[in-house]
């Protein structure tokens, strides 16, 4: 097993297509497929299906990718800290951040490091809570900004900021900040919850389950995106945090009002991988994240965001 034949593998199981790969590796096709037949006859099993429609991956070949991807990884990281600026911190860095956080603060994050750290290489991963606690635990990211993490022996949090859920609807909804709406108010009505059990819905299925209220919920969702198109489309009401649809309240496509009995609220925090050691390069690039995330909330930016990390 080498790596011309784990990057080939790569970019057939991502096309699907030996002759995509072929042009995207700058490769004839049966050297592609020579690739993978060795790899196979390394691994002793069958990576692909092969189907008139193209290359499907079998259960080892889904085994495979995972490890596959998590090493070509360590190598890239490898190859930024030891090529990067000589005498400065370097390397490559992965962070994590929640969709309803990634527009507030991945800008400002590439620009703070580019400009402290310019041999720092930084990659930014979106996904929900519970993904990204999982990628941090198995090393596909060195960092992430999390909420509702307790007690994880597997994880170093630490507490940035807390901010409240608001009922989130149409202009008809007239939702306001200075009327707040309460849990048992909502019943009856059309809601739109994420997906559970995780996340933002943990916190509102607890909420109702210690109100004794029961929510009429028509739609579920595992997308933020989907979550406000919903609302957009007329088919209910969301609860979210404020920050999470700054742009359409901005625009007068949403309304939205707070939460209350009970007043429901989640907390941000920064979380770093407790099961292995962690690079200075690492460590400024979360240190610029904090700082980044503080001066959002003290700029009201960050939309009812409460800083507590100091």
């Amino acid at each position: 097993m080498d790596l011309k034949q784990l990057r080939a593998f790569m970019t057939v199981a991502d096309t699907g297509n030996v002759t995509r790969a072929a042009e995207l590796l700058n490769l004839v096709q049966p050297a592609v497929s020579r690739q993978l037949r060795l790899l196979e006859e390394d691994v002793g099993a069958e990576l692909f299906q092969r189907e008139r429609h193209g290359m499907v991956l079998t259960e080892a070949g889904r085994a495979l990718l995972v490890y596959s991807r998590r090493a070509m990884l360590e190598l890239d990281r490898a190859r930024a800290e030891i090529g990067g600026s000589a005498g400065g911190i370097a390397g490559l860095v992965t962070v994590g951040l929640l969709p309803s956080t990634s527009d507030m603060i991945s800008s400002r994050l590439v620009s703070a490091v580019a400009k402290a750290y310019p041999g720092i290489r930084l990659r930014i991963a979106m996904g929900y809570a519970g993904d990204l606690q999982q990628w941090l635990e198995t090393g596909d990211i060195d960092a992430a900004v999390l909420y509702g993490v307790d007690r994880e022996p597997a994880l170093q949090t630490t507490p940035l900021l807390e901010e409240p859920l608001w009922v989130v609807g149409l202009p008809a909804a007239n939702l306001r900040r200075q009327r707040p709406v309460s849990l048992m108010s909502l019943r009856g009505k059309p809601m739109i919850l994420p997906s559970g059990p995780r996340g933002i819905r943990t916190l509102v299925d607890h909420a109702c389950a210690m109100s004794n209220v029961e929510l009429t919920i028509v739609a579920e969702t595992n997308a933020m995106s989907i979550q406000k198109s919903l609302v957009l489309g007329a088919h209910g009401l969301t609860i979210l945090p404020p920050i999470a649809c700054a742009s359409e309240l901005a625009g007068k496509q949403l309304t939205a009002a707070p939460l209350v009995d009970p007043r429901i609220t989640r907390t941000i925090v920064v979380a770093l991988p407790a099961n292995r050691s962690v690079g200075q390069h690492v460590e400024r690039t979360v240190e610029l994240l904090v700082q980044c995330a503080k001066e959002a909330v003290h700029r009201k930016e960050w939309l009812e965001g409460r800083w507590i990390a100091d």
